[in-house]
């Protein structure tokens, strides 16, 4: 059996604790692929985010 490894389950948690105020307990309880899901959903909202500001700034 394959483990997922450590330092990207880390990276993982620490990017979505960082997004979401969620606590540690909360983002070990995800699935592997529900915790995935979040990661790229929240990456989603950072892009859309960072283009409103950069369509802002070029006004």
């Amino acid at each position: 059996m394959m483990r997922y490894p450590t330092e990207a389950l880390w990276q993982e948690i620490a990017f979505l604790a960082y997004h979401l105020h969620w606590r540690m307990d909360e983002l070990l309880d995800l699935e592997h692929m529900d915790r995935v899901r979040m990661v790229r959903a929240v990456v989603s909202l950072n892009d859309r985010a960072w283009q409103a500001v950069r369509e802002y700034g070029q006004q």
